[in-house]
């Protein structure tokens, strides 16, 4: 490998709103797009880096975006402990240019997704207001819950509930339950007045 060309990676660390979940951000893009592994079975499918990383003892989540790795530990280690070790391995996995994620991966999501019925078809009127909310939510939403290094997807609205699935650190994280209330449920209702309520599943 041509070292010359190759700017060494930089890697810091970010808090985000979940304590149990810290992001290691690269001056890299490592995937462009989303992946969540909460537990081996999906990581050792698809991605080796989360597989590797599901090795350590207390990495219970990992959640690739970008340029970050968000890494939810097992509630009873305390960063201190660990984060000098994560920090290293993933910069020397990155800087040794593993692979972070198999091919297909995106492709096999959607397919899933579909299966769950995540793309309901939706008819007429409905189909204008699910559009309005997906833009709602891709366009204020999904920003911020990125540098929180986590991630939101629409799933389905029917009669005035949406319901929208969590990932990354904004699963299981005790301020994201404030955070949809008040937040996206408040703006969604403003926006759009069909909107009674937003709940959320855990991806």
């Amino acid at each position: 490998m041509n070292t010359a060309t190759q700017s060494p990676i930089m890697l810091y660390t970010e808090q985000t709103p979940n304590p149990e979940s810290l992001k290691f951000v690269m001056n890299k893009i490592i995937y462009r797009g989303t992946a969540d592994f909460r537990g081996e079975e999906l990581a050792k499918e698809w991605s080796p880096l989360a597989s590797e990383l599901f090795t350590f003892p207390y990495v219970k989540g990992v959640y690739i975006c970008n340029n970050f790795v968000t890494i939810t530990k097992e509630f009873n280690y305390s960063w201190e402990d660990i984060m000098l070790k994560l920090k290293e391995f993933i910069k020397t996995y990155v800087s040794d240019d593993k692979a972070i994620l198999k091919e297909g991966f995106e492709e096999a999501m959607k397919a899933k997704e579909s299966e769950n019925g995540v793309s309901y078809e939706y008819t007429g009127d409905q189909a204008e207001l699910v559009k309005k909310i997906k833009e709602l939510i891709d366009t204020y939403v999904k920003p911020a819950v990125e540098m929180d290094g986590g991630n939101i997807e629409f799933k389905s609205f029917d009669e005035g509930i949406v319901t929208v699935v969590l990932q990354g650190s904004c699963s299981g994280c005790p301020s994201s339950t404030v955070t949809l209330k008040s937040g996206i449920e408040g703006m969604l209702k403003r926006m759009v007045p069909e909107v009674k309520e937003v709940v959320s599943e855990m991806g």
